[in-house]
């Protein structure tokens, strides 16, 4: 059982920049590949970044490429999205997710436990 929780949305400009951090309960951390998804209102969640188990590059949805990145601290099982260059379209919830497979996931079904989300809103 693995328990996630999110921190460091909020309100920034457009042009702006903010760090989410997920914290991972467990000692097993090291075995997930972890993801951060994003909801809009009205619109379906949707896959933003991953990191799979090693220490390595993440991997992006094509709208966040260039702008966020994603990192994970094993030793304090932790995961970052770091987000530079925000929109007012990157306003949504975002999520933490952790999921057992080795094949860099992507897919919500990949994912067997979720955070509780955090807001991010992008005003223009």
């Amino acid at each position: 059982q693995v328990q996630l929780v999110e921190s460091g949305g909020g309100l920034v400009q457009a042009g702006g920049s903010l760090r989410l951090s997920c914290a991972a309960s467990g000692r097993t951390f090291s075995t997930y590949a972890m993801g951060w998804f994003r909801q809009a209102p009205g619109k379906k969640r949707e896959f933003v970044a991953g990191i799979r188990q090693s220490i390595g590059n993440g991997y992006y949805a094509d709208s966040v490429k260039g702008r966020f990145t994603i990192s994970r601290d094993n030793a304090k099982n932790t995961v970052y999205l770091q987000m530079n260059s925000l929109k007012p379209e990157d306003t949504a919830v975002y999520y933490c997710a952790a999921g057992s497979s080795y094949y860099a996931p992507r897919d919500i079904q990949d994912f067997e436990y979720w955070g509780q989300g955090t807001q991010v809103t992008v005003s223009s």
